[in-house]
């Protein structure tokens, strides 16, 4: 017999009968406790409101994640060479929906290079469905012109030695351009900095210094403050001073045959470009440091579950899971 609907609930014995339709198919302006079947995963589902989700009815009410996901940064040039962009950062909340499962990936910082072409770009981040582009490698002071300019990324990587060659550009909302020689090789030639996550790498515009990397951006959500996505300072001639790393991880340049020292790993700075000494030899740039995802949950919703071997921590009534390397969260 048919469903009947009295004052108290339901009577009948038959089935009660429920719009279905594929995921593509759902309303548009579903309203809080709407329930629909849905023909694309086979499960009756219900909307959530607080947090703008289709639920599947055998997981529970989705919860707040506060995250910031950054990518890894662009390798620095040789020769007088630019530094590289820091990895892209973003940061906010999202929401986590019990039982399933999602796929973290931290990204590698891109290698430094000699004087023959720019810097690699770092490898991006991921997390929540959200991802973080990896840093623009720096330009190098090579022959071939198109190997001057900064390369594009998360924060952009600087041009090298010859004048208004190219900055890399950031990617909105994810980090900065780089920095630009805006004087030439003749006056003095050095790279620019990287860019970094809170500014513009540093361009050239004096006769002694290269560009300084962009400064990264400070983050409370493992509890105390922690700056990522500095830019990496540019390579420099012997006669000049190098570039300095933005706040964040970002490497310092040199102005030897040298290689610098490299980017802090998972931070997602950039890395230093390379110099060139008083006898003519040349150093390489170094590698952008690798990135990182955080992500912190009410513990009463923590479930406890991951792969990657993140690091676990408490604050206050919060749980911070730090992902060094790759792994998953399940909610």
């Amino acid at each position: 017999m048919p469903i009947k609907i009295t004052g108290t609930g339901f009577t009948g014995t038959d089935g009660l009968s429920i719009p279905a339709g594929t995921t593509a198919q759902r309303p548009a302006s579903p309203v809080d406790g709407e329930i629909r079947y849905n023909t694309t995963t086979g499960e009756p589902e219900w909307y959530d409101s607080s947090s703008s989700q289709w639920v599947n009815f055998q997981n529970g009410k989705p919860y707040s994640a506060e995250y910031v996901v950054v990518a890894g940064g662009g390798g620095g040039a040789g020769n007088r060479g630019g530094g590289g962009g820091a990895g892209g950062m973003i940061t906010g909340t999202s929401y986590i929906t019990p039982s399933t499962s999602y796929t973290i990936t931290v990204g590698a910082g891109g290698t430094g290079t000699n004087q023959t072409i720019w810097g690699n770009n770092g490898s991006n981040s991921s997390a929540l469905s959200l991802t973080a582009i990896g840093g623009g490698g720096g330009g190098a002071g090579s022959d071939d012109a198109n190997s001057y300019r900064g390369r594009s990324g998360g924060s952009g990587g600087g041009s090298a030695l010859w004048p208004n060659s190219g900055r890399g550009s950031g990617t909105s909302g994810q980090g900065n351009d780089g920095g630009l020689n805006t004087i030439g090789w003749a006056t003095n030639d050095s790279g620019a900095g990287g860019g970094g996550k809170s500014q513009q790498g540093g361009d050239v515009t004096t006769t002694t210094n290269a560009g300084n990397g962009g400064d990264g951006q400070a983050t409370t959500i493992s509890g105390s403050s922690v700056t990522y996505a500095g830019g990496g300072g540019g390579g420099a001639r012997h006669t000049s001073t190098a570039g300095i790393g933005g706040a964040g991880g970002g490497a310092n340049g040199t102005n030897s045959n040298a290689t610098p020292s490299h980017a802090t790993a998972n931070k997602g700075g950039g890395g230093g470009g390379g110099g060139r000494t008083a006898g003519g030899d040349v150093g390489n740039g170094s590698n952008g440091g690798s990135g990182i995802v955080i992500l912190r949950v009410p513990t009463a919703n923590y479930s406890g579950t991951t792969t990657g071997s993140p690091t676990v921590t408490t604050d206050g009534d919060y749980t911070v899971i730090k992902y060094t390397s790759s792994g998953s969260y399940t909610g």
